[in-house]
């Protein structure tokens, strides 16, 4: 059974949960702070709640965060009191290694700091946490001490985004783009792919994530040219309504992504890689199974391949459909091409289309 994140109180959480027993010996209090056994019922009494992932082997991810206006005391010196987004808590099981449920819950936590709008978020984690402190690394945090428990406190800023590689930029977007434009994607492959794109009049939630849909993503087409967009930049989704009537009304932009690779894995009948090599490329990012691979790979006479990194959705009520693109510029006749994939769009049209979807865009893309 596939589990998903949904937003629990911590009174509706079983603290004896196995899943628990690591935070009760890392955490068994002292004279300056409580044990997390302690902790735990306190905060359940305040109404506290958490970010928690589950499955039919119980509790995988345990994620808390909540806004703070304290100084920050290291051994080496203290930052000054400010508000700033802390993870007072966060774990995910060791059943997860090498999967991508961490992608998932570090990526809804990023989301919220975005929100919440403070400059800082930070999180501490004793120096054995290495897949904790890997994922970490890897979505922009920065070791910027030991506190005086004997954890290492890594701190993310907006002040001071990375924008070198799109999962330490997460969730903002490099300002410097030249580039943007659309993937088109069939409405049936688009809702497995981007569960937390809601759609009006679907069962879909925000927060719902399947353990096989991380942030990172794989599309696999058949466009018979290359993009007019290459990696690092931002592109929208486009939610392709397959039904018979309400093309214009039901098909939507629903999401935007960073492209992170581009390969073209066959082009007019000819295989570019063996097929053996796109499915390392691919590994477990694509809504197609290894048969279907294979079959479009033997058939199809061309196969584009896109990954890309999840970024943002614009949410139920907001989705931005073809009539709106079309009447306002942003469509195929405007822009002087035959198919909506070719269509190059500037960082000023990304930004309007944004706008339209009501993205708050100097909360997305920032200096």
């Amino acid at each position: 059974m596939a589990g998903e994140f949904s937003l629990k109180k911590f009174s509706e959480i079983d603290l004896n949960d196995s899943f628990f027993d690591s935070l009760k010996a890392d955490y068994p209090g002292n004279g300056a702070s409580p044990s997390f056994a302690d902790w735990f019922p306190a905060k359940a009494k305040e109404g506290r709640t958490a970010l928690v992932f589950d499955d039919d082997q119980g509790i995988g991810a345990f994620i808390c965060i909540k806004p703070e206006d304290e100084a920050i005391t290291l051994t080496n010196g203290t930052l000054p009191k400010k508000m700033r987004c802390k993870i007072s808590t966060m774990k995910i099981a060791e059943r997860f290694r090498g999967q991508r449920i961490g992608e998932g819950a570090i990526g809804l936590t990023l989301w919220k700091w975005q929100q919440l709008g403070y400059d800082d978020i930070y999180v501490t984690v004793f120096d054995k946490q290495d897949l904790l402190i890997t994922l970490l690394t890897k979505f922009g945090f920065i070791k910027i001490g030991n506190n005086l428990n004997g954890e290492g406190v890594y701190m993310k800023s907006r002040s001071n985004v990375d924008y070198s590689d799109p999962f330490r930029s997460f969730p903002f977007i490099n300002p410097d783009f030249n580039n943007s434009g659309y993937i088109i994607i069939d409405d049936y492959y688009h809702d497995t792919m981007f569960p937390y794109s809601e759609l009006k009049n679907t069962l879909q939630t925000k927060v719902a994530l399947s353990v096989s849909n991380g942030l990172s993503k794989i599309y696999v087409g058949q466009q018979y040219s290359a993009p007019p967009y290459g990696p690092g930049d931002p592109i929208l989704i486009y939610r392709r309504h397959t039904g018979p009537t309400g093309k214009k009304y039901k098909s939507c932009l629903t999401s935007f992504c960073i492209l992170t690779k581009v390969i073209q894995a066959k082009e007019n009948g000819i295989p570019k890689m063996p097929f053996d090599e796109l499915l390392k490329e691919i590994g477990n990012k694509s809504v197609f199974d290894q048969g279907e691979l294979q079959n479009r790979y033997n058939n199809d006479r061309n196969m584009m391949v896109y990954e890309m990194l999840y970024y943002g959705y614009f949410g139920s009520g907001n989705n931005v459909n073809m009539a709106w693109l079309d009447n306002n510029g942003y469509w195929c006749g405007a822009h002087n091409v035959s198919y909506p994939a070719l269509i190059r769009l500037s960082p000023n049209e990304f930004k309007e289309i944004l706008q339209e979807g009501n993205v708050d865009v100097s909360n997305v893309i920032i200096d």
